[in-house]
């Protein structure tokens, strides 16, 4: 049963998680096949106070 893990940011809509668990989905059983129903996508949302890159948090760019 494969599980297709996502770290991003907050604010997606629901409609647009939706779409992503639909793209990824679709695409895994494209590239690896498979049945649809057996895999698992698993978002995980992270505030940008959480998130660093360059050694700057996400967010404190753009601040100065």
């Amino acid at each position: 049963m494969p599980i297709i893990r996502v770290e991003m940011l907050k604010g997606r809509s629901v409609e647009q998680k939706k779409a992503l668990v639909e793209s990824l989905t679709s695409g895994f059983v494209e590239s690896c096949g498979g049945n649809r129903d057996n895999i698992q996508v698993v978002i995980t949302e992270i505030e940008a106070e959480n998130w660093g890159i360059g050694a700057e948090l996400l967010s404190d760019k753009g601040k100065h």
